[in-house]
């Protein structure tokens, strides 16, 4: 809205407000984490439990997960580990039962997550709350590009926006 002079800007945002100030939405796409992240980073995983399977090239962690790469945290009580196929690093994961998304300031939280490490995608669905600073938004799922910093919410995204404060 940069070319949009500052008295059209503020007119929006009173009509936003003023019906209903609730923008809903079908998709929105948003800024994520402090900056872009490197998928080269390894990734880190603690948790109170391990079982691994050699057959499928899987390992389940439970209890209190932490998934880490450099800047970025998930946190959830289940994670899935999928292997490459070579052997040679992790696939993707899948955290479920209540997943915890952060990244710089920002913070998401979802039931379900899948995290395509070679590409740097998460896919977050279920109740997605994401959270910026005092901004919030909410939708059925959150797609997050953690090479380009940017996250699109989709399905139902809801958020309130506040006119600035007179100063």
């Amino acid at each position: 809205m940069t070319d949009v002079p500052r008295i059209i800007q503020a007119m929006i945002l009173l009509f936003m407000t003023a019906f209903g100030g609730t923008l809903h939405a079908q998709g929105m796409q948003v800024a994520f984490g402090s900056a872009a992240q490197d998928g080269d980073l390894p990734v880190e995983v603690t948790a109170e439990n391990l079982d691994v399977n050699q057959n499928d090239g899987t390992a389940i962690f439970t209890g209190d997960v932490v998934v880490g790469q450099g800047e970025m945290r998930l946190s959830a009580p289940r994670v899935l580990v999928v292997y490459l196929a070579d052997g040679s690093g992790i696939a993707r994961l899948e955290a479920s039962g209540g997943v915890t998304l952060v990244s710089g300031e920002d913070a998401a939280e979802a039931t379900n997550a899948d995290y395509d490490v070679q590409t740097g995608m998460i896919e977050m669905d279920g109740d997605v709350l994401l959270v910026q600073g005092p901004a919030a938004l909410t939708a059925d799922r959150m797609t997050v590009d953690t090479a380009a910093g940017t996250a699109r919410m989709n399905g139902q995204v809801s958020t309130v926006l506040q006119p600035e404060a007179s100063q």
